[in-house]
């Protein structure tokens, strides 16, 4: 419900300030924002040759060929004329986002038929780690501590198992086997869950622990900044880890202390304490390795793991096939079973995202955000706040709407300001520190067709807003 009535804000008054835009003469025509591409001239204005500057019209008129000209304005340099017909286009700056119709296209095209790919392979893997068991061996050794997190649950429920997948997948950095164990929780919580419109305790737990974003491989991350020329790609990976463990601490106490759960619970405390050991002696493995040798771990750790989980879960499903017999079926029909419904799943979700990431194109090409964003940076540097960190709140902002749009700003400040500076270095950690809070939201409620999603969403923005400033601060300790 809050959701909703946000979408419909974003929506409404994005289209508002653009036609409001369109007469008051700051925007020439609203094409741009319906048919537009990424990266594409913006078209301001269209002028008589007769009204331009004497030095425009004179190079214009020495030009081979004077039927189209661009000739880059000295006293402008991202202000481009384009002539033909009597008439010169003038195009100032390059659209921030796909327009609306393009978003469609490649909501389906680039997101939605990737990820129902994704979907369908590791639903089959998921379908066959059912039937063989192994699923609920899963959830049965980790019960004691779930049950104290998600009290609601029944012991042994197999959405452990599922939650279990997830936040692995999240914790090595795996987004595409993440999704479809994620989603597949989400159907299972779905199914011990009494109002099937309103989401319950254990989903809205679940939830906002995933969107917390708890990573130890970085891995695209440390990509983009070798692309860069980075001088340590790797640099930014343990406050990567800092950020995002603190994060995820936060959206457990946060959500914890809303449903009055038992912080004192010896099982917990284990768990946590194993947790915090585990990230602890990788880093001091990561460390000591030389920079060929971080590369390498963290080029091939995921993938590794990623090989490990579907191979163990075919000899497991292999070696346990008499309970494929059992249940009148075969391991590679069951694979089947569960692709075809991770197909389903896909189907289900697209409406959800494609009416997000609609709004946030209107949203983005509207001028609002860029508003928005320089007013908070004003607003900061009144404050005393560095010029190097306010020129990163970008990609802070744009984060929680946009994994492409804030990855485009992130890349953005490698170009101008160097891959080694603080800006740069700041924004990486921003971009792995959580996830996109309102794709997360659309794509997990939306696959169980919940409407009210209570106060998950103003918990996720808020452990947002607790991922920036700890960013802000483990950017400027450590660089």
């Amino acid at each position: 419900m809050v959701l909703s009535r946000f979408w419909l804000v974003i929506f409404i008054s994005s289209i508002i300030f653009i036609v409001a835009s369109l007469f008051t003469a700051n925007t020439y025509t609203i094409d741009s924002v319906l048919n537009g591409k990424k990266d594409d001239p913006i078209l301001v204005s269209e002028k008589y040759i007769e009204e331009l500057p004497a030095f425009i019209k004179d190079s214009i008129h020495k030009a081979p060929d004077q039927t189209m000209i661009i000739n880059r304005d000295t006293l402008n340099a991202d202000t481009t004329y384009v002539y033909k017909n009597k008439t010169v286009k003038i195009f100032s700056g390059l659209q921030k986002s796909d327009g609306l119709l393009p978003t469609c296209k490649s909501t389906l095209v680039d997101l939605i038929l990737p990820l129902i790919a994704y979907l369908a392979f590791f639903c089959g893997l998921m379908e066959l780690l059912i039937i063989s068991g192994a699923s609920g061996n899963l959830a049965k050794a980790l019960s004691p501590v779930f049950v104290k997190v998600f009290p609601s649950i029944p012991k042994n429920h197999p959405s452990i198992s599922y939650m279990t997948l997830n936040f692995a997948a999240n914790f090595l950095g795996l987004d595409s086997a993440a999704t479809p164990f994620g989603l597949k929780a989400m159907e299972s919580l779905q199914e011990i869950n009494p109002d099937k419109d309103k989401a319950s305790d254990a989903q809205i737990m679940f939830m906002c622990l995933h969107a917390s974003g708890l990573t130890l491989i970085a891995t695209s991350i440390i990509g983009y900044r070798a692309a860069a020329n980075a001088s340590n790609p790797a640099d930014v990976m343990l406050p990567c880890i800092i950020t995002s463990f603190i994060g995820t601490i936060a959206a457990f106490l946060i959500v914890g202390i809303k449903q009055k759960i038992n912080f004192k619970s010896a099982s917990l405390l284990i768990g946590l304490m194993g947790l915090i050991a585990a990230i602890v002696g990788l880093l001091m493995y990561v460390n000591h390795l030389d920079l060929i040798g971080k590369n390498y771990f963290t080029s091939n750790l995921s993938g590794l793991i990623l090989l490990t989980i579907i191979v163990f879960t075919l000899i497991f499903s292999f070696r346990h096939e008499q309970k494929f017999k059992d249940a009148n079926t075969t391991v590679f029909d069951t694979f089947v079973v569960g692709a075809n419904n991770g197909v389903k799943t896909g189907v289900t979700i697209f409406p959800y995202v494609l009416g997000m990431l609609v709004a946030i194109s209107l949203f983005r090409n509207s001028g609002l955000f860029e508003i928005i964003s320089d007013g908070i940076g004003f607003v900061f540097s009144n404050m005393g706040v560095s010029k190097e960190i306010t020129n990163a709140l970008p990609v802070a902002m744009l984060r929680p709407f946009s994994s492409a749009g804030s990855r485009g700003f992130l890349i953005d400040s490698m170009n101008t300001f160097g891959a080694d500076s603080l800006t740069a270095r700041l924004s990486s950690i921003f971009q792995c520190s959580a996830e996109s809070t309102f794709y997360v939201i659309a794509v997990y409620f939306g696959s169980v067709n919940i409407k009210n999603t209570r106060y998950a969403l103003g918990t996720m923005l808020l452990v947002d807003l607790i991922c920036v400033i700890t960013a802000i601060f483990v950017a400027t300790w450590f660089f």
